[in-house]
């Protein structure tokens, strides 16, 4: 799957009518109305910067926010359900809670799109904390429980399937916060590995064609990815129906930026759109035979909408998918993207990185109103056409030595054709 320079082509084939768009979000991140949680915990106890409040009142405006989605015309429409508002006692389950995503499923699918349910966004109810969390080998089997309910519950509306979001990161975050101690770091890998491939059973005995997993966060540091990949996905690979991907910044000999990300300042980290085609060459490598998604990807504006390299959401968006046809082109069986995020939310600790489509001023607007950027009006022509034109050309060329997936990015550069 070598990038080879070629005679100049009129077009660049589009991803076909099997490829599906969407839209991604949380349901922590954008409810509000949320019940007693680990992350609602970190807010109170000053462990963040800011607590979540009620982010963008995704709780009351689920059916304007879901219209939306269904306007720019995708096929996809991923969120979670949070486990604290179903289940806000153990072995308690609340029906007003069920019912919220019983209308907000409903209203999905009666948009035209397939629900993407994660079952596990790095949030877990406040019992399981005050029980240990992840330091209890009883909290896997909590978490199988939960998450079976909810597959029995929705299994009707042909849902995909993630179980953990970037399990790494959920480790990670949970040991910089003090929900899981260092010497049980191991305990809680296993047991999100335990309670994944548990959960992959429970869904094919109810829906039996069903397509589950769990996505990575690509991090494009040298010598990281390789090391995450063995702690998650290749422990969880047989019970993979397709690899999920999430990827952001990119990395070069020239441009080490990705760092403004551990300052939380995420739109000064430089973005290289070519960068996405090293991720999925490396993925299809080392994954072959299954399916890539695109669960999470999308371009991080400081709290005004801008970026001090001037890149707009627009020309950002159609770069991305002028390197997912070549992607397809040259072979990879990519078959779906989430653009992250539909609106601005609650991004971990602060409002301050926008990712949204639609851009919400949190702090400042008591309205909570939706404002379009100009990814609306891109995504939309996108969708409409399958991808970007012939003859589209991307307004960023390749960087020099991209270390995204070295060594292979660095030794077998992209060209744009």
């Amino acid at each position: 799957m070598a990038v080879t320079t070629a005679p100049a082509r009129a077009d660049v084939p589009g991803l076909g009518p099997g490829f599906e768009f969407g839209v991604a979000q949380s349901g922590f991140q954008s409810e509000g109305v949320n019940r007693d949680s680990n992350w609602l915990r970190y807010g109170r106890q000053g462990k963040v910067d800011h607590p979540v409040g009620n982010a963008v009142d995704f709780y009351h405006r689920y059916a304007e926010d879901i219209a939306r989605a269904e306007s720019l015309g995708v096929g996809i429409y991923r969120t979670s359900v949070e486990w604290s508002r179903v289940e806000p006692s153990r072995g308690r389950d609340d029906p007003a809670g069920w019912a919220f995503y019983d209308r907000v499923i409903r209203a999905v699918v009666d948009a035209g799109m397939r629900p993407m349910i994660t079952l596990n966004h790095w949030v877990h109810p406040g019992w399981a904390v005050d029980l240990g969390g992840w330091n209890r080998p009883g909290m896997a089997g909590d978490m199988v429980a939960f998450a079976s309910r909810v597959v029995d519950r929705y299994a009707w509306a042909d849902p995909l399937w993630i179980t953990f979001n970037e399990p790494t990161e959920y480790v990670r975050r949970e040991l910089m916060y003090g929900g899981v101690s260092p010497a049980n770091v191991g305990l809680m890998a296993d047991g999100i590995v335990d309670a994944h491939r548990a959960i992959h059973r429970h869904i094919h005995r109810v829906q039996p064609r069903a397509q589950v997993s769990s996505n990575m966060a690509y991090y494009p540091i040298v010598g990281v990815q390789s090391w995450l990949e063995s702690v998650f996905p290749q422990r969880m690979r047989d019970t993979m129906d397709f690899v999920g991907v999430d990827h952001y910044y990119s990395f070069s000999v020239t441009d080490a930026s990705v760092a403004y990300g551990a300052l939380g300042e995420f739109w000064r980290s430089s973005q290289a759109p070519e960068s996405i085609y090293y991720v999925l060459r490396h993925v299809a490598q080392q994954f072959p035979g299954k399916p890539i998604r695109i669960i999470e990807n999308g371009l991080a504006t400081d709290p005004h909408g801008r970026r001090p390299d001037g890149y707009r959401r627009a020309d950002h968006l159609r770069d991305t998918v002028y390197w997912l046809q070549r992607a397809a082109q040259d072979g990879i069986d990519i078959v779906s993207y989430n653009y992250w995020s539909l609106t601005d939310n609650y991004e971990w600790g602060d409002f301050d990185a926008r990712f949204g489509l639609y851009t919400v001023d949190i702090q400042r607007d008591p309205t909570l109103t939706r404002h379009r950027t100009d990814g609306v009006e891109a995504y939309r022509q996108i969708t409409r056409a399958g991808g970007v034109p012939g003859g589209y050309r991307p307004t960023r060329l390749p960087v020099p030595c991209s270390l995204v997936a070295v060594p292979d990015s660095c030794a077998d550069p992209a060209v744009v054709r």
